[in-house]
C-alpha cells in the first residue's frame, strides 16, 4: 500500500505543477520511495499532496477550461484534464479498496453502512 500510496502523492504535486503550482520547495520526487515503508510519514505526505493539489485548482480560472493543456503527455484542454484526472483517481481508490479488503480492512463507507443496516428495527411480518 506503502507504494500506492507515495505514487498518489507525486501525482498530486505532478498534476499540480501542471496546472501551474509548482511543488513546494525543497520537494524531491525521488525521494518518495523512501515513505513507502515509513506509515506515519506517509500518511502526512498523502494528506500534504491533497491540500497542495486542492489549493493549485482553487487558484485555477474557471473561464480557462477550455484553454490547451497537455496532461500526462496528451494534448487536451484544462476541462479534459480534470477527466484524466478524476479516472486517475478512481484507479487508485479502487486498487485500495481491493488491497484493503484482501488484508481484511472493511473500508469507512463499507462499515458505516453495516451499522446502520444492524440498528434497523427488523420487519413485522405483515398479517
Amino acid at each position: 500500500m506503502g507504494e500506492v500510496f507515495t505514487h498518489i502523492i507525486g501525482a498530486n504535486y505532478g498534476v499540480a505543477r501542471a496546472l501551474g503550482t509548482p511543488p513546494p520547495n525543497g520537494f524531491d520526487f525521488k525521494a518518495l520511495g523512501a515513505l513507502s515503508n515509513d506509515k506515519p510519514k506517509a500518511v502526512q505526505a498523502l494528506k500534504d499532496s491533497f491540500a497542495h493539489l486542492r489549493n493549485a485548482t482553487l487558484a485555477l480560472n474557471d473561464g480557462d477550461a477550455d484553454k490547451p493543456q497537455k496532461m500526462f503527455g496528451r494534448q487536451s484542454t484544462l476541462r479534459g484534464s480534470f477527466t484524466m484526472i478524476i479516472g486517475h483517481f478512481g484507479e487508485h481508490l479502487g486498487q485500495s479498496i481491493a488491497y484493503a479488503r484482501v488484508n481484511g480492512v472493511v473500508p469507512p463507507w463499507t462499515e458505516e453502512a453495516q451499522q446502520q443496516q444492524q440498528q434497523k428495527p427488523a420487519d413485522k411480518p405483515k398479517r
